[in-house]
């Protein structure tokens, strides 16, 4: 079709949001230079990630200094994780109706300017604030970089590929940020793990505006905000975040009347939120997506992995630096036989699952990281690091064998004309569960401070969270198709 024919053909509304001439140009665009989109895409997902491993590390220095309890820092992890949970979803649709490269730099935008604040935070309150505004930022990336992948790889085989070397290089931000923060921390201050992004988002915009082709959307009649459910998002912000309160208000030690309220607030958002998805023209979560097996089975495997592993990484961290006394640089170093594997295993599992199907890698990934997550029984006060090694070293494998085997199993499970709303739902099953994770180890483990009531509490979560995965692998099997679609 000739450029000036698409310039004359008017934008008519289509049951996925894009006209025919829209999806052609796409492909077209994007296919021309396939390598150097799916390389700016792979920076979005690592700056994500950078910033929770970084984070993560910083946590007991920044505790100290802003005079924060557990609490406090469980918020410093979950604002970013509550505001990034609660608007993929929106964000996904976004990408779908105004063009998922425009959505990639306005996501760039607003972590940037989030992080800026981070690093300049004068109290505790104001740091949670400016994380929360990191986590809308995060939001946006996450499914328009998955998204824009997808439409540049339309073959199912070359997108699982495509699709695991997007993990695998995002996922050397896991090892780069305890290693990285340990070095800012140390030489400059928690600050500068905020700061550090800075540099990063500005060069990623530049890359993004000049290699990603920007996509024409159908506009259905120039009203797409009509097509956004405010009330679904609405709630369901209000359910997350109530239930995150409940859990560390809980560990924290709040009065029934405190928690009570809490849960009562998050029941009254989820049905409400039901209630919406059912009534809304264009749900955040169609009730068509609910009665795809393979679909809700894949998020569901993708939520224990995150509620688990951020779990795990969350009191891993308070255990080195608050048990063990090790300087932030020596704790970096030391969580590396976790993130290592994650981001070496996951091109190699991009490769397993483009040829024998995502269920392999995600059964087998379940069960290592099960068999490390016992091993959390064995640490003590005065333990040496290698009595922690095997959990660290499991959990890593586990997740690497997950990561780009479960996002491929819920990508292939939808039509292609809805990669942005999967890709949300996705990173929303993963990220609420990775706030929850953090809010519930962070509230059975508690202070470091009562050493005994942490270690107790750590010796508990390791079986219980190896039973948790188990149990996902055994819906992995009954939900998550054997062999790759064709």
């Amino acid at each position: 079709m000739a450029k000036s024919t698409r310039d004359r053909t008017p934008d008519r509304p289509s049951g996925t949001g894009r006209s025919t001439a829209t999806r052609v140009d796409s492909r077209r665009s994007s296919s021309a230079r396939p390598g150097l989109v799916l390389a700016t895409m792979c920076v979005g997902m690592f700056l994500v990630l950078l910033d929770v491993t970084v984070v993560n590390v910083a946590l007991p220095t920044l505790g100290a200094q802003l005079h924060s309890d557990v609490a406090g820092m469980q918020w410093v992890v979950d604002s970013y994780a509550v505001a990034l949970a609660a608007l993929l979803l929106t964000a996904g649709t976004l990408g779908d109706l105004r063009g998922h490269s425009r959505m990639v730099l306005v996501g760039l935008a607003l972590f940037g300017a989030a992080s800026a604040a981070a690093g300049l935070a004068p109290s505790l309150g104001f740091l949670v604030g400016a994380r929360a505004v990191q986590g809308v930022g995060a939001a946006v990336l996450l499914p328009c970089t998955m998204a824009v992948i997808s439409d540049t790889f339309p073959d199912q085989r070359a997108r699982a590929r495509a699709l695991g070397i997007w993990a695998g290089v995002s996922s050397l931000a896991l090892p780069a940020g305890p290693v990285l923060g340990g070095l800012l921390v140390t030489a400059a201050g928690w600050r500068a793990v905020f700061l550090v992004n800075v540099p990063v988002v500005v060069a990623a915009m530049v890359a993004c505006a000049r290699l990603v082709p920007p996509v024409r959307h159908d506009r259905s009649g120039g009203t797409d905000d009509h097509r956004i459910d405010r009330t679904g998002a609405l709630t369901w912000t209000v359910a997350l975040a109530a239930v995150v309160f409940a859990v560390i208000e809980w560990g924290r030690g709040a009065g029934a009347p405190v928690v009570g309220g809490a849960v009562g607030i998050a029941a009254c958002a989820l049905v409400a939120f039901g209630y919406a998805e059912r009534r809304a023209a264009r749900p955040l979560l169609p009730p068509s997506l609910l009665r795809t097996r393979a679909f809700v089975g894949a998020n569901v495997v993708a939520a224990a992995m995150n509620f688990v592993g951020i779990g795990t990484i969350f009191v891993t961290t308070l255990y080195l630096q608050g048990i063990r006394q090790h300087s932030p640089l020596r704790a970096g170093l030391e969580l590396l036989p976790l993130f290592v594997p994650l981001a070496a295993l996951s091109p190699l599992t991009g490769r397993l699952t483009a040829r024998y199907g995502p269920r392999p890698p995600m059964v087998a990934g379940l069960c290592v990281g099960a068999v490390g997550l016992v091993a959390l029984l064995l640490p003590d006060a005065h333990s040496s690091y290698a009595v922690l090694l095997p959990a660290l070293l499991g959990l890593g494998v586990g997740m690497g064998l997950l990561t780009a085997a479960v996002v491929t199993a819920a990508m292939n499970a939808v039509p292609r004309d809805r990669a942005g709303l999967a890709g949300g739902v996705n990173n929303t099953a993963r990220q609420a569960a990775g706030a929850l994770g953090v809010a519930v180890f962070g509230a059975v483990a508690g202070s470091p401070a009562h050493v005994r009531a942490f270690l107790g509490g750590l010796h508990v979560l390791g079986p219980v969270a190896a039973c948790v995965w188990l149990a996902a692998a055994a819906l992995t099997v009954a939900t998550v198709p054997a062999q790759p679609h064709t």
